[in-house]
């Protein structure tokens, strides 16, 4: 099994390209090496070859506006804490901002390349202050406090005196504002009041015309208008009733605007004409998942794309010719891509008659066993995207599922709101609805069911397995919550206001968290369990599995640990990526038999 499986888990892929300007080149990452590296992919013979070679894992990669410099952004050992590299036309790099203990989210470069801009949370953890620094000098000047979370989003094209920020008061609540850093007086990029998100904002050449995407007044993210004299005016361009447009890239023209829809979990690329405000989708896009639109010339852009059968490769597509092409061969795997399954689109009905989307995984009638497969966020959607454990598990006969349950993302504001503070258990009650739809309408085994989920997916495990305990034969958590008062108690302090919107507040909804905790209700687990976390998890601190293993040993309880030193919130290195699912294999192999 393990030479078998070890094909799966070492398939690769490629993905957020980044076109470097007036090169006719691109930059895109990969764990290739082991762990996340940038490469380069050349226009003139379509060569790839590394972008560099650093010893931590590449978060991010900024090309400056003349392509002749690259910041690249790093953490270590998976801690986020990213800091920033400044690499040269030759290659050569250096450390241009170090501050390890803090975070750091990129601005962008100015428009003369003098200068590079920032957030970060030196002055209190719980604070992100935007800095300048002057590349020439290395001076760095603080230019805007904020008791918050903030991130610079681009310079104005002027005389460098005005930014765009974003300030996020919840995941699905934000604000752009435009900043005069010298005077620091401020203009809202929309209506000034109202709950809303704000995102995906690009300007003109001459920066007096913005586009930017918001549902400040309807359900869904629209594409909209507005000028620089009055920022605070939006005009809607388009929209889906039911689906979100989640990212809009202008050509370099300026005639041309990609609108990228989430369309129940596919990528739709549309082409709006600003000449004539014609829409129209693209032909000859292959279905899947699609992100990074960045573009190569007036009439040809680029962008990431992955489906459960294609775990990832940078594609282009010629608006005049309408067709797309690959460009890069990363995520490919003769042996065994044959065998890659397309899901099944489905929906349930779930306790209360809320219908509940869900993809469905299997090549059997009759699948020996199932594995319900949760993802994080809350604020997220699983997608139709490539997951070696899935396809390998459906390869032996398994049935894998993966449901967006309510408070997913892409379905609609209202249906993100769904499971907010007191509502929690409403999710995990999908779940129980969603077993007893797959026992009737999949003829499932209800004895040999499993569950896994990352993160929040973690929490809906354990809240699974604890609240309704007959339902499951094994359950795998990886980097879960398993209280959400110690959990709000020791993340980052960033984070803390961001989750509370959506968990509920400490000292007000104490009562609450003790009530569902996992952690209060471990002696009703019958399923063994799986654990996994890393040590520098700065989202979800290890002592949320810690505290949950330990307890359910003292209990004589079927639980096993494992903790990866140098891995965070995501498991990262390739090395720890084939260990730790090889164990879920082996685990489910062994408790679903």
């Amino acid at each position: 099994m393990k030479d078998k499986l070890s094909l799966y888990l070492n398939v690769v892929n490629g993905y957020e390209p980044v076109v470097i300007p007036g090169k006719n080149k691109f930059t895109f990452l990969s764990k290739k090496t082991g762990m996340p590296q940038a490469y380069s992919w050349n226009g003139n013979d379509g060569n790839v070859q590394p972008f560099g070679d650093f010893k931590d894992r590449i978060m991010s990669v900024f090309h400056s506006p003349s392509g002749s410099r690259t910041i690249m952004g790093m953490d270590y050992k998976g801690n986020e804490k990213q800091q920033f590299y400044l690499v040269n036309e030759d290659g050569n790099y250096e450390q241009l901002v170090l501050s390890p203990d803090h975070f750091h989210n990129f601005g962008g470069w100015s428009s003369d390349e003098s200068k590079v801009m920032y957030s970060s949370n030196r002055r209190n953890s719980g604070c992100f202050d935007v800095f300048v620094l002057d590349l020439a000098t290395r001076k760095e000047e603080v230019m805007f406090e904020f008791d918050g979370n903030c991130i610079p989003i681009c310079w104005m094209n002027d005389d460098h005196k005005n930014i765009v920020i974003s300030i996020q008061e919840t995941n699905i609540d934000s604000s752009l504002y435009i900043l005069n850093i010298e005077t620091k007086k401020m203009k809202k990029i929309g209506p000034e009041k109202g709950f809303a998100r704000y995102q995906s904002v690009v300007f003109s050449k001459d920066g007096r015309t913005g586009y930017v995407l918001s549902d400040f007044e309807m359900d869904n993210l629209a594409v909209y208008r507005f000028f620089i004299d009055k920022p605070e005016k939006l005009e809607k361009l388009f929209n889906e009733p039911m689906w979100d447009v989640e990212e809009i890239s202008l050509s370099p023209n300026e005639e041309t605007l990609i609108v990228n829809m989430n369309t129940g979990g596919t990528s739709i690329i549309k082409n709006y004409n600003l000449l004539t405000n014609d829409v129209n989708q693209l032909e000859d896009v292959p279905s899947g998942v699609i992100d990074s639109v960045s573009w190569l010339s007036d009439n040809r852009f680029i962008f990431s794309l992955k489906s459960a059968t294609m775990p990832g490769d940078i594609w282009a597509y010629d608006i005049q010719k309408g067709k797309a092409e690959r460009l890069t061969y990363f995520g490919v795997s003769e042996e065994i891509e044959h065998l890659w399954t397309q899901p099944e689109v489905c929906k349930f009905k779930s306790f209360d008659e809320l219908e509940v989307p869900y993809f469905y995984y299997s090549k059997e009638q009759n699948p020996k066993a199932t594995v319900i497969y949760i993802h994080g966020g809350p604020e997220s959607q699983i997608r139709a995207s490539f997951n070696p454990v899935i396809q390998y598990l459906i390869s032996k006969g398994f049935a894998v599922v993966a449901p967006n349950v309510r408070g997913s993302m892409g379905y609609g504001r209202k249906y993100v709101q769904l499971d907010d503070g007191r509502k929690r258990m409403d999710a995990v009650a999908d779940l129980a609805s969603l077993v007893e739809d797959l026992v009737q309408t999949k003829s499932i085994d209800r004895n040999k069911i499993g569950i896994m989920g990352r993160s929040y997916g973690g929490f809906m495990v354990l809240a699974a397995v604890t609240h309704y305990p007959n339902l499951w034969a094994a359950g795998v958590n990886i980097v879960g919550i398993s209280h959400f008062k110690t959990f709000l108690e020791n993340t980052g302090s960033w984070r803390r206001k961001l989750r509370e919107c959506e968990y509920g507040t400490l000292g007000v909804d104490d009562d609450f968290f003790e009530e569902i905790a996992p952690l209060n209700h471990l002696a009703s687990i019958q399923a063994p369990l799986l654990v996994f976390h890393g040590q520098n998890d700065t989202r979800v601190p290890v002592s949320e599995a810690e505290q949950l293993t330990k307890e359910m040993r003292e209990m004589k309880k079927d639980v096993e640990l494992f903790i990866f030193e140098d891995e965070g919130h995501q498991t990262e290195k390739l090395a720890n990526h084939i260990t730790m699912n090889t164990k879920i294999v082996e685990f489910f192999n062994k408790t679903l038999k």
